[in-house]
């Protein structure tokens, strides 16, 4: 049986998908990300891979970090896969411009506490 992935490398699968994200939006407007499928599908795989990811993270370290809104990263993602058709692009763009910085922020301070133990 496979084993499982522990919180450490799945803390470093989301911040990789952020700066996925990051690249893909570098220097792009809103409306260029409206019109390119390419970039609004790419940016939507790596929001459901950190919703994903904080899916599987256990308990413990979901409740030593409060402040990181666990439920709606995982909302998101299960938006999305499941009712695709329904994703509200601008409300993808407002998120990776507005919500990814400060998850980026969060998930450095949770992958620092992992070096500090």
């Amino acid at each position: 049986m496979k084993q499982p992935l522990s919180d450490e490398l799945r803390v470093r699968h989301v911040l990789d998908a952020i700066k996925e994200i990051e690249s893909y939006l570098q220097k792009v407007s809103l409306e260029e990300f409206l019109a390119n499928s390419e970039k609004r599908f790419a940016t939507i795989k790596q929001l459901e891979i950190i919703g994903e990811a904080c899916a599987r993270i256990t308990s413990p370290l979901k409740e030593k970090y409060p402040e990181v809104e666990w439920n709606n990263i995982i909302g998101f993602r299960n938006i999305s896969i499941h009712e695709y058709f329904g994703v509200n692009f601008q409300i993808v763009w407002q998120i990776a411009q507005n919500d990814l910085p400060v998850l980026k922020q969060q998930f450095s301070k949770i992958l620092v506490g992992f070096d500090n133990n």
